[in-house]
């Protein structure tokens, strides 16, 4: 299998690209990477090509291009480049630290979207402090600001599909994000999209979720439009940061004493922050595209980009994609009116 990797993209690249890729070349043996950009600064990083191909890109999509024109006018940059390499087929996977909405544009308007898939939506991984699976999938966060009732529909099932046959997760629970619990609660939006989701028996669905209540392990899948979404994702993000840099501080101005009981609980305190690494569950997957596109962090670093691209190895091995396009058809034929000869 082979993954096109935009060595440029991201706050740190192509540094920590260059050293996570090699970090999963040397694990995974069944695997190539194309690594798309600065041929001499990439080539220069590398400790050995061993199943690595450089490919020179002279342009670079920085955080701050407007997607849509980046893509259209830099075709000879990493990003838009290693797009093109999976949809040829020269590629199975695209990654990316880069630009999000540089990237969600190159994997709608090149890699292209499955048929059937109006509005891909943006799959991330997150962790909670309580329950058996240790995370939960959260749709859209941040493809999409704005959204119908029928595509938080289709993320429900976008994010089933996801939990079953990438984590593993038997019967998956899908949640609806929402300001309170019961069903008569929310706006025009959410009250439309609980009755579509809630009317499909197929799904577990158990109901409005209050983002207070998200880590606590209440769903495996939570259902959420593209805005909100992205701003729970970024305040889960910032929370964890926060209360990292709050325990540090607290500790280091309680004295001896308080350092010292720091180191007794240095195991627990070690466990707690293994918990709450995001990096360990990989990057942000482009539901609905016709191969995998995932979205890492800007700012990774090496062992995120790891995480990540095992991440893609497996739903590349386990054939996510096509295995999903063969059952969003089979549910398009199901839902077709049906004609008399």
């Amino acid at each position: 299998m082979k993954i096109a990797v935009d060595a440029m993209g991201g706050d740190y690249a192509p540094k920590t690209v260059v050293e996570g890729v090699e970090l999963a070349r040397d694990e995974f043996k069944d695997v190539e990477f194309l690594l798309f950009g600065d041929e001499q600064k990439v080539n220069a990083l590398l400790k050995n090509k061993e199943r690595i191909t450089v490919i020179h890109a002279s342009e670079v999509i920085d955080m701050n291009d407007e997607p849509v024109k980046a893509i259209r006018r830099k075709k000879n940059s990493s990003m838009v480049m290693a797009a093109q390499a999976v949809k040829e087929g020269q590629a199975d996977a695209l990654f990316s630290c880069g630009n999000t909405g540089a990237l969600l544009t190159a994997g709608i308007l090149i890699v292209g979207r499955i048929k059937g898939v109006p509005r891909p939506g943006l799959l991330s991984t997150l962790p909670v402090v309580s329950g058996t699976s240790g995370s939960f999938n959260l749709l859209d966060s941040g493809a999409n600001a704005e959204s119908k009732p029928e595509h938080l529909y289709q993320y429900a099932l976008l994010g089933k599909y996801y939990a079953e046959n990438v984590r593993h997760i038997k019967n998956p629970r899908i949640g609806l994000l929402n300001n309170g619990t019961e069903p008569h609660k929310g706006s025009k939006l959410t009250l439309e999209a609980h009755r579509l989701i809630a009317s499909d028996h197929s799904l577990n669905f158990v109901g409005n979720v209050e983002a207070r209540d998200i880590m606590n392990g209440v769903c495996d899948v939570l259902v959420a439009d593209g805005f909100t979404g992205n701003a729970v994702l970024k305040a889960v993000e910032g929370t964890a940061l926060a209360v990292t840099h709050l325990l540090k501080d607290s500790i280091m101005a309680g004295g001896l004493k308080s350092k010292l009981g720091a180191l007794m609980m240095k195991p627990a305190l070690k466990q707690m922050k293994n918990r709450m690494d995001q990096s360990q569950y990989g990057g942000a997957v482009l539901m609905g595209a016709k191969a995998p596109v995932v979205k890492a962090h800007g700012s990774s670093d090496a062992k995120t980009v790891y995480y990540t691209l095992r991440q893609i190895r497996t739903m590349i091995d386990e054939k996510m994609v096509e295995n999903f396009t063969a059952y969003w058809t089979s549910l398009q034929d199901e839902t077709e009116p049906k004609t008399d000869n």
